[in-house]
């Protein structure tokens, strides 16, 4: 009570509301029901979720939950920006129907950095396999991990749980739809940055996924050189997009190690080269120096 005697009314914060997109083929029921209930037991957030059935009509899914059935499987981007226009929230959250949030507080804890620094764009939380296996290199997006506890800026991040202003998702023009899959998330991260925001890779906040190696079929060696050099083509100013792919073919080169993934990166490099990968929007040289500046310039 105040020296007048006046009631002060205590102070209240409104939860904080999320779109959330789950992208899923339907090939997964019991990930996916871990996944959702996961979502569900948020708490101090408002969620409007949707699951996108990528050439599947989702079924059985929980109250509260809506589902969107696409008629043929679209690729992983273009899934995930299906669900977007569908759910409500100044803040967006895609999750993998494999990953699963071990706490009840991890939106929650990404929504009050999101507040607490208008200038933060995305999150990138830690992700940890829930038996213990040691977490592949890819799922700490920094060029050396160290300690995947410690949080850094990031340039690149891994899809499959990630909070973004909406703002900044629409700058960047949602996920690259031509992609199908691979280096999405390179792409979505550079272009948050040039929106002026910063990215950040958060060590102290889990999701948990399973540790599994993927495939190393000859789609994917195509894909991950032609979605190098459209990254270039498309986010880069000419001089560091050369230099990029030069340093990628430098590097994936040395870790082929079968003649279809030579051929198949080979064939990847040219359909990158001469095939059309989208709009070209190229970053601007400010961009480039606060990438730099921040302890990874778009060049690895």
């Amino acid at each position: 009570m105040s020296g007048t005697g006046e009631v002060n009314e205590p102070t209240t914060t409104e939860p904080t509301p999320f779109g959330v997109v789950v992208l899923t083929m339907g090939n997964r029921p019991a990930d996916l029901r871990a996944g959702l209930e996961s979502l569900l037991a948020q708490r101090d957030v408002v969620l409007d979720v949707v699951v996108v059935g990528n050439g599947w009509e989702p079924t059985g899914l929980p109250e509260g939950v809506r589902g969107l059935g696409l008629p043929v499987n679209r690729g992983i981007p273009a899934g995930r920006n299906a669900g977007v226009g569908e759910v409500s929230g100044d803040l967006l959250f895609f999750l993998d129907d494999d990953a699963v949030l071990p706490t009840d507080d991890v939106l929650s804890r990404m929504a009050a950095q999101l507040a607490a620094d208008p200038t933060l764009g995305l999150i990138q939380p830690r992700v940890v396999d829930p038996e213990g296996r040691e977490a592949p290199r890819r799922w700490t997006p920094r060029v050396r991990v160290g300690d995947p506890g410690r949080s850094s800026p990031a340039m690149n991040v891994w899809e499959g749980a990630v909070a973004v202003r909406r703002t900044a998702f629409d700058y960047a023009g949602g996920w690259p739809e031509p992609f199908w899959y691979a280096h999405e998330g390179v792409e979505l991260a550079w272009r948050v940055w040039d929106a002026g925001f910063h990215v950040r890779y958060d060590g102290g906040i889990e999701v948990h996924h399973p540790a599994i190696q993927p495939t190393r079929h000859a789609e994917f060696y195509r894909y991950q050189a032609r979605n190098r050099v459209w990254l270039a083509r498309r986010n880069l100013p000419l001089p560091v997009g050369a230099a990029y792919v030069a340093a990628w073919a430098a590097i994936g080169g040395i870790r082929l190690r079968s003649g279809e993934a030579v051929r198949e990166t080979l064939r990847g490099y040219r359909l990158g080269l001469v095939e059309d990968g989208g709009e070209r929007r190229p970053m601007s040289w400010r961009t480039v120096w606060r990438m730099a500046k921040a302890g990874h310039p778009p060049v690895l």
